[in-house]
């Protein structure tokens, strides 16, 4: 990591002036919007049958991902081995509280179960706390682990939970540690996703890496404004809702 002090420098400038956005998106057609989705699963009493439809969901509309809790990961990729879909699974989910060697491992196991994507919790507390070298760490170890797998990255940052000024050097923390992603929320605390979170972490993050909007995007017109702020994945369970909503659009223009 280049220096904390430099970092740091960076997101005070950046919260007195954050830069323009780079990277203007356009709300796909209804037939392409599948693409952008992860297809979501994540309750704590989700059952293996509810998986079975997920993945049955997903295969006939194209989403990108099924989102799921890591004990079904071998379930959904045997059902989807066939597809394109992918199967994107969570780690230290929903608190981000584990050390970063206990992430890596739960890292290790989904990837080698059948995932092609995490969506990590970063170290909340750290952030919160002004450790910002352990929440590096925590990510960093997590990227390493993955891309070492061909896998990519999304980091949770829980904005709900996070100052301005913690959301804007989480960003830059995860950028530094060369994630693919950060994500919003996990749709577990209090609020999910905002315009205005997008936004930034769009703003701070650049054009190179995604921003994935999750939590509390159940209709086509959330979605679209989600996509306008600078996201370019979605986390959604209401996907279905969002799809015929966008079909429904696109037949009456």
């Amino acid at each position: 990591m280049r220096d904390l002090s430099e970092l740091l420098a960076l997101a005070e400038a950046y919260e007195q002036d954050l830069p323009p956005a780079a990277l203007r998106l356009t709300p796909p057609s209804a037939d392409a919007l599948a693409g952008w989705i992860d297809h979501t699963l994540l309750k704590p009493e989700a059952t293996a049958e509810q998986v079975k439809t997920l993945c049955a969901e997903a295969k006939e509309h194209g989403f990108a991902t099924v989102c799921i809790n890591p004990v079904y990961v071998p379930l959904a990729a045997g059902l989807l081995a066939d597809s394109d879909v992918g199967v994107c699974s969570v780690i230290s989910f929903p608190l981000g509280a584990h050390s970063p060697d206990f992430k890596a491992a739960e890292t290790r196991f989904v990837i080698h179960a059948g995932a092609a994507e995490v969506d990590m919790v970063i170290n909340i507390g750290a952030l919160k706390g002004g450790d910002f070298s352990l929440a590096f760490e925590d990510v960093e170890a997590v990227v390493e682990t993955a891309h070492a797998e061909g896998a990519l990255v999304k980091v949770i940052l829980e904005n709900a939970l996070l100052t301005r000024r913690e959301k804007i050097i989480a960003c830059l923390l995860c950028r530094e540690a060369g994630a693919d992603f950060v994500k919003t929320s996990t749709g577990f605390s209090t609020s999910g996703a905002t315009m205005e979170d997008v936004d930034l972490m769009r703003r701070v993050v650049g054009p190179e890496m995604g921003v994935k909007a999750a939590g509390g995007i159940r209709h086509w017109e959330d979605a679209k404004r989600m996509i306008l702020a600078g996201a370019n994945r979605l986390g959604a369970s209401a996907s279905l809702t969002i799809l015929s909503e966008a079909g429904q659009q696109d037949v009456n223009r």
